[in-house]
């Protein structure tokens, strides 16, 4: 044991190493140096522990930060929505102000001023996607039509028969349904 040879070496890894004849007695005289390693490795987890603590809380703030700007954004798309559909329909309200205001107006150019107003009206709904349904004719869709009564009919049953007010669709959802009368076979007398 007062060897300095004995002190000096290492213990060995596996007892396969070459020359790993190592006797209890020199394990048990070599110091374990195992309590500053433990320390030094509790210490790296908690700077690691502290680094993805504050990763984490900037994540979490910037996702915060992301979903009130949308939040933001979702209220200023809802206010602002209608701000080029009102500026289609302006003109609209021009042309019927002008006819107003015009005097010694005759019935057909009142007539004409309406027709144009209403052409005017038309081209700013189908700018933003809306569109006339007069079903008139067609199979009856209780999707797309809203049936008021039905008609006895020599035709065919569960056609819309009558028109009474013609239904809108906006890119094709229905934003008001057709008022309609709906055909049905005559019965039998």
């Amino acid at each position: 044991m007062n060897n300095p040879q004995e002190q000096t070496n290492p213990i060995p890894e596996s007892p396969t190493e070459v020359g790993a004849s190592v006797t209890s007695d020199e394990v048990n005289e070599r110091p374990i140096d195992t309590v500053p390693d433990l320390e030094e490795m509790v210490r790296i987890a908690e700077r690691k522990a502290a680094e993805h603590y504050d990763a984490w809380l900037r994540a979490k703030a910037e996702t915060e930060n992301v979903r009130r700007r949308a939040e933001e954004e979702i209220a200023k798309a809802r206010l602002y929505a209608i701000d080029k559909f009102a500026a289609a329909l302006l003109p609209v309200k021009d042309s019927l102000e002008a006819a107003l205001a015009t005097e010694n107006q005759t019935v057909e150019s009142l007539r004409e001023g309406v027709e144009l107003t209403l052409k005017q009206l038309i081209a700013a709904l189908e700018q933003f996607g809306v569109q006339e349904e007069n079903p008139a004719g067609n199979k009856f869709d209780p999707n797309r039509h809203q049936a008021i009564g039905m008609i006895e009919s020599d035709g065919e049953p569960n056609l819309v028969a009558q028109v009474l007010q013609k239904g809108y669709l906006i890119h094709e959802r229905v934003l008001r349904p057709a008022l309609v009368m709906v055909s049905k076979a005559k019965s039998g007398s």
